[in-house]
C-alpha cells in the first residue's frame, strides 16, 4: 500500500505527541493538527484496519511497528531537511514548515545525500 502525505502527517503527529506525553488520544491529534474530532476518529479506523495503529482499552493511540516505521521516517526526514535549510541560512521556522512539505516528495537518494553532506560538513 501506497500511503499518502496526509497518513504520513498523521502518523509522525502520534509519533511526535507519544514522545511528549504518555497517552495519545484523537482529541491530542486533532488539536495538533486543527482537524475536527471526527475526522480524526474516522481517519484513526482506517490506520487500525491497514495495521498502522492499535487503540487501547482506555481510548490510547499506539503505533504498530508498521506505523512506527513509517513515522520514524517522516520525522527524520523532517528534522534533516529543516537542519539542511537552516545550514543554507533558512531561518529556523521558514526551515521546518519547507522541510514538513519536502519530506513527502523527495526521493530516497536526494534525502540520502542531504544526510550524508550534513554529517560531513556540520557539527
Amino acid at each position: 500500500m501506497i500511503i499518502k502525505e496526509s497518513a504520513e502527517n498523521y502518523l509522525e503527529t502520534i509519533l511526535i505527541l507519544k514522545e511528549q506525553k504518555r497517552h495519545v488520544r484523537s482529541i491530542d491529534i486533532a488539536n495538533e493538527l486543527g482537524f475536527s474530532k471526527p475526522s480524526i476518529s474516522v481517519a484513526m479506523k482506517n490506520f487500525r484496519e491497514e495495521g498502522y495503529v492499535t487503540i487501547d482499552a482506555d481510548g490510547g493511540i499506539l503505533l504498530t511497528d508498521k506505523g512506527l516505521k513509517i513515522a520514524k521516517q517522516m520525522y527524520e526526514r523532517h528534522q534533516i531537511i529543516a537542519k539542511a535549510l537552516i545550514e543554507l541560512g533558512v531561518n529556523e521556522k521558514t526551515a521546518y514548515e519547507d522541510s514538513c512539505k519536502i519530506e513527502h516528495v523527495i526521493s530516497s537518494e536526494s534525502f540520502n545525500k542531504i544526510k550524508e553532506h550534513l554529517a560531513k560538513y556540520t557539527r
